[in-house]
């Protein structure tokens, strides 16, 4: 949970300027209404914590996580203009401070140079970033290429494992920071954003950014003594899926022992969810599409509230045995990172002032709730070339000789 400080730009009425919410250790929020209330989680970050630290204590062993194959999501939630864009940077640019850069810029600082580190020369890593949002439950590519008001059709597709494949969603090939950079700004330049009453910069739709990662390296008894590879850690690598691997790695692994370890291809995806806020009609003063967009962003956060309902409540948990991922769009694209296939981490957003008491209690709750959701992460990885006809083949054949050269 992160509460941000209250600023002169709020615009609150006086007598409901007073500070409801409190932190105390450890890692525990207090709600000082009414009646008071205690909620606990995994990190607490009061109105005076920096983008520094939500950083290190919260992101970084994450973006380690993602290097080692796993899927990971971080998804910003709460109301509207409680701090949700500003802290996961979506809205990058040059003209923001450094330290003021949110938890993107962070994320791909220290990805790159992790790659380009020498625990890493073994390996050899592609990168493709893609940006979509979800605008009156339209899913738009905000990185397609449109020709007037035309725009790339995204349609979602589960695979025979169960995996959520986004069709027709275009992805950029990405070799350094100021490159993802570059196609954050431009997906956000294409982004829905509206005033209110509530927020000058209210974004009108959910945004997902993701950092698809393809890496190969070897695994095995013998995998960290594999011999360097032609090209520098930096170099990226075009995967060649369907394809016999390179001259040089077929050499490579005909000169190694079959037991000495195998080169596998891992992917893995991050995703960095900015939502919408949830806002009331009566305090944004939403009239007109400023409306429709309002009631479409409160659908699917609903459905999203219902999903983590189903997934973290105890009570729930036990007798509901059906998952409505399929209630809005948003959680169907979040299907694999909400009880799925990724390490997941929700940042909730708080304001701490009394005029928004009974959204920030909401939040608290269902924060609190999605804490008791199991997600099973494994790292996707297979062997090279396994589905290459002539490669299997020419295993197959090897694998003779040798069972052969046994027996005699």
């Amino acid at each position: 949970v992160r509460i941000r400080p209250i600023t002169t730009q709020d615009n609150l009425p006086t007598r409901f300027q007073r500070q409801v919410l409190t932190t105390s250790a450890p890692n525990q929020v207090v709600v000082q209404a009414d009646k008071k209330q205690v909620f606990s989680y995994d990190y607490v970050f009061g109105p005076e914590s920096t983008q520094q630290d939500v950083y290190d204590k919260a992101i970084v062993k994450l973006v380690d996580n993602f290097l080692e194959g796993y899927n990971v999501t971080i998804l910003a939630y709460g109301q509207t203009s409680s701090g949700k864009t500003h802290t996961m940077g979506t809205a990058d640019s040059h003209s923001i401070p450094p330290e003021s850069k949110g938890i993107i810029p962070r994320a791909m600082q220290t990805l790159f140079s992790s790659m380009n580190s020498a625990h890493y020369k073994s390996r050899k890593f592609s990168l493709k970033v893609s940006f979509i949002e979800i605008y009156n439950e339209d899913l738009i590519d905000l990185l397609g290429e449109s020709f007037g008001d035309s725009r790339p059709q995204v349609t979602i597709r589960e695979d025979t494992k169960g995996n959520i494949i986004w069709n027709g969603l275009q992805e950029m090939r990405v070799n350094s920071v100021d490159e993802v950079m570059g196609f954050l700004a431009r997906g956000s330049a294409n982004r829905q954003v509206g005033a209110t009453d509530m927020n000058a910069q209210s974004s009108r739709s959910h945004a997902i950014f993701s950092v698809t990662m393809i890496q190969q390296k070897y695994v095995g008894t013998s995998a960290t003594q594999a011999p360097a590879r032609p090209g520098t850690p930096s170099k990226m690598l075009e995967p060649k899926f369907g394809l016999r691997p390179q001259s040089s790695m077929n050499n490579l692994r005909q000169s190694r022992r079959f037991d000495e370890g195998e080169l596998v291809t891992v992917t893995s995806k991050f995703h960095f969810v900015d939502l919408a806020g949830s806002e009331r009609l009566k305090r944004s003063a939403a009239v007109g599409d400023r409306a429709k967009e309002g009631i479409s962003i409160n659908s699917g956060l609903l459905a999203l509230g219902n999903v983590i309902s189903a997934l973290g409540d105890p009570n729930k948990a036990k007798h509901t045995t059906h998952i409505p991922y399929r209630d809005s769009k948003l959680t169907r694209l979040l299907q694999d990172s909400l009880g799925g296939n990724a390490q997941t981490l929700m940042i909730a957003c708080a304001s701490p002032a009394e005029y928004n008491l009974n959204e920030t209690v909401n939040t608290l709750k269902y924060a609190n709730r999605a804490r008791n959701i199991k997600n099973i992460a494994t790292v996707n990885q297979e062997e090279a070339g396994w589905h290459d006809i002539e490669h299997l083949q020419n295993m197959v054949l090897k694998l003779r000789s040798e069972i052969k050269s046994l027996k005699s």
